[in-house]
């Protein structure tokens, strides 16, 4: 019966993508807010944004938001929502992607792409209320409020892959009825009283938007300094700004920090030039063609041009990236002054531009990989924070704990020398070659590609590199002695990461090496390639497909360890019953070659992650180190006792959590982030994760600052409470343990303090990180 649900599935997708229609959208409607009702004195920016901002956003903000509702931005709110979600794993045929921003411009686009206002678009701009599903939501939190400071009951669902109530304004009577306690906030306490007074008065005046903040004189010299870099007219400089473009898509780029005050900007494609208005290209993917297919033909450009972030900046999607005469100079020297000819521009064919060793071929493979490992933790942080960034199912692809490192750029290892790429190439594709309708069965051919690359670089290795570059610890990048995005550590909260300079904590689940074709795959697999609103095919695809590439960073790291212990350790991080197409892949992978490491324990594996961190030492970023928080006695021994909590207690904390810790007048001193490390026989499957879990083995990861955008659990006590909090954690072997460390020292979401504590958090992070502050993603607290 099994297999004939499989089959059965696959005929169904085969006949969907066959028959595939084009996708009929609803025309543009006219909207009242097309044309808003504007405030002089900019009541929404000064007074109603931020208060959205410390209440609403904390869930409305990404591709996860419920409802498609995004209230970051007065655009968002006038867009309204939309019952379809934008993660659906298992739709046989891609959606229209529904991009804030990009794939429509007013309101009465948005209507024509079937989202519906939650702003009052029936009565005159003088009585906004009555109508307003906003102002109804937010009322009925008022009229049945959860500030009880006790576990919501079962009525409430927190799940986020929940069946979304998504009422209109003619449904939300019923929706009233049935879910009364289902206000604004939803499933935490109701704001303050003054802060929804405020709210309903810019509602009742007919929600009046602010003018537009103008960009300051400093930015805007920034703007026409990169916008001329970018766009000049050489085959060579057009290459390399499709490059960058592809890579610093979706960055938050900044031209001069301003301590906590500093502008953002997107880096968009556009068909006129520096000077002209434009607005973005709704392509699906930053390679898709900007033409239409009647200019296909034409001798008709893009451009690169930056379009003010005016979005609240929320830590899960935020990833500033300045551009100044530095970077500038490192550009021009890495890409424009070597001596190479770009004899024509690459088309947009899928087959080329989805994939970057044929479309970017004629760039110095070492060009492109020192640009990726400039900045490697935006690089990586594209992976997490980006498209694939939200799901189970997209990250357990990935150990809960890992550390990453990369291949020296100087090194003479095959993989960075063009001529082995050139022949590679014609055994490597890509998932997006297929588009966002593929069959869920291409993985075969990956896999065949992927052994088959595998052991071409082995041959390789073993005829040219063997015995001129001896594996030991000089293959592993140093920074050039200055740059903190040599060691990188990948923290997984089942279904959100982290990635955090520093290799974090003593011991990590894994390693990898990270090479160029390793990187630039990932990027071009999860970042550049990826459709979240493609089908299954192409999720299924992009998943087991970055199975591989996982195994090939843990297979670079291995070869630094004795050629008979290398075996024994991927026996242990693949143990049990391993995916057939994973076993396929590992067996063709046969390094060859001893190291030249000499190990003076019987624990190599233990070994070599200690001498990897000394040979870092000098570069690896020190922000999360708990000496950077309390460094009394009690104080460190209370923290360093909590990180060596493993096992059982372990398990049984949420996957992350916010810890704030006053001194001794009462104020937050500092904050820290426990993580909990999940263990598993293997990461091999897509389905059954629980089923491979070893809870005994879980380890624990305190770091200083924060290391998460997605907290489960607020812990709030005072430093003279370390001591026993530590003690509580290190004896925790029930649920009943956990519920009394949550009564003594925890923060319930329906806590009457809720707001109160949130807003130190921000405070906090804001003033101690105010480049990389944005607000925190509340979807995943727990209700205990």
């Amino acid at each position: 019966m099994s297999k004939l649900i499989k089959i059965t599935c696959l005929l169904l997708i085969a006949c969907a993508i066959g028959c595939t229609p084009a996708i009929v959208e609803q025309e543009s409607v006219t909207s009242p807010y097309d044309n808003p009702p504007t405030d002089p004195d900019n009541t929404f920016s000064q007074t109603i944004q931020p208060i959205l901002d410390k209440r609403c956003v904390v869930c409305h903000a990404c591709y996860d938001a419920p409802c498609q509702l995004k209230l970051g931005s007065y655009e968002g709110i006038t867009r309204g929502a939309n019952k379809a979600p934008v993660y659906h794993g298992d739709r046989l045929l891609a959606d229209s992607p529904s991009r804030l921003f990009i794939d429509a411009q007013s309101p009465g686009e948005w209507r024509g792409k079937d989202f519906y206002p939650v702003l009052d678009e029936i009565s005159e701009f003088n009585n906004q209320l009555n109508n307003s599903v906003l102002a109804s939501m937010l009322a009925l939190k008022q009229s049945h409020p959860t500030n009880t400071n006790e576990p919501l009951g079962d009525n409430f669902e927190f799940d986020i892959n929940r069946e979304m109530q998504c009422p209109t304004v003619d449904e939300f009577p019923a929706y009233q009825k049935d879910h009364p306690q289902w206000g604004m906030p939803y499933g935490l306490p109701a704001i303050a009283q003054k802060e929804h007074e405020q709210i309903m008065a810019w509602l009742q005046a007919g929600a009046p938007a602010s003018e537009p903040a103008p960009v300051p004189a400093s930015d805007q010299q920034g703007i026409a300094r990169w916008e001329a870099f970018l766009n000049q007219d050489s085959y060579k400089h057009q290459l390399v700004s499709r490059y960058l473009y592809e890579h610093l898509f979706i960055a938050h780029i900044y031209f001069e920090d301003k301590q906590g005050d500093t502008r953002f900007y997107s880096l968009q494609r556009a068909l006129t030039p520096p000077g002209e208005p434009f607005k973005p290209l709704a392509t699906r993917r930053p390679f898709s063609s900007p033409f239409s297919e009647q200019d296909s033909n034409t001798n008709q450009r893009v451009y690169y041009r930056f379009m003010p972030v005016t979005n609240t900046i929320v830590s899960k999607l935020h990833m500033p990236i300045k551009l100044d005469e530095d970077r500038m100079e490192k550009w021009q020297g890495w890409f424009i002054e070597p001596e190479y000819e770009v004899s024509e521009l690459p088309g947009y064919a899928p087959e080329v531009a989805a994939n970057p060793f044929v479309a970017f071929a004629q760039i110095p493979v070492t060009s492109r990989y020192r640009f990726m490992i400039d900045e490697a933790q935006y690089t990586i942080m594209q992976f997490i924070k980006g498209p694939v960034c939200r799901g189970q199912i997209a990250l357990n692809v990935i150990n809960d704990h890992f550390w990453v490192m990369f291949l020296n750029p100087s090194s003479d290892i095959l993989e960075h020398q063009d001529a082995f790429l050139r022949t590679a190439r014609n055994t490597i594709s890509m998932p997006a070659e297929e588009q966002s309708n593929a069959m869920p069965t291409n993985w075969i051919k990956y896999a065949r590609q992927e052994r088959q690359y595998l052991e071409a670089r082995s041959q390789y290795i073993a005829q040219h590199a063997q015995d001129e570059v001896p594996l030991d610890l000089d293959i592993i990048w140093q920074g050039d002695g200055e740059n903190e995005n040599a060691g990188l550590t990948i923290l997984r909260h089942y279904d959100a990461a982290t990635v955090v300079k520093g290799l974090v904590g003593e011991r990590p689940q894994t390693a990898w090496i990270i090479t160029y074709p390793l990187f630039e795959r990932i990027h071009y697999l999860l970042v550049a390639g990826y459709n979240v609103y493609g089908n299954v095919g192409h999720q299924l695809n992009s998943r087991i497909y970055m199975d591989f590439l996982r195994m090939e960073g843990e297979f670079n790291f291995l070869s630094l360890l004795p050629a008979q212990t290398r075996q024994t350790v991927w026996d242990k991080w693949y143990r049990g019953v391993v995916s057939p197409v994973e076993k396929y892949v590992a067996d063709g992978h046969q390094l060859s070659g001893e190291t030249a490491m000499t190990f003076n324990t019987e624990e190599p594996l233990n070994e070599l992650y200690q001498r990897v961190k000394h040979h870092l030492a000098d570069v690896l970023s020190p922000r999360h180190e708990l000496s950077n928080g309390f460094t009394d006695d009690t104080s460190l021994t209370a923290l360093e006792r909590i990180t060596a909590t493993n096992g059982i207690p372990a398990s049984l904390l949420p996957q992350s959590s916010i810890v704030l810790v006053e001194d001794e007048s009462g104020e937050v001193k500092h904050v820290y982030t426990l993580l909990s490390n999940n263990a598993y026989t293997n990461i091999s499957h897509i389905i059954a994760e629980d089923a491979r879990r070893l809870p005994e083995e879980d380890t624990l990861t305190l770091a200083y600052g924060f290391a998460t955008s997605h907290p489960n659990a607020i812990f709030h006590l005072s430093e003279q409470q370390l001591p026993a909090f530590s003690e509580h954690i290190a004896g925790l072997q029930n649920e009943a343990d956990l519920q009394r460390l949550y009564e003594t020292f925890g923060v319930r979401r329906t806590a009457t303090d809720f707001w109160q504590v949130s807003d130190t958090i921000h405070q906090w992070y804001s003033k101690t990180y105010p480049l990389e502050f944005g607000y925190l993603d509340y979807n995943r607290l727990t209700n205990w």
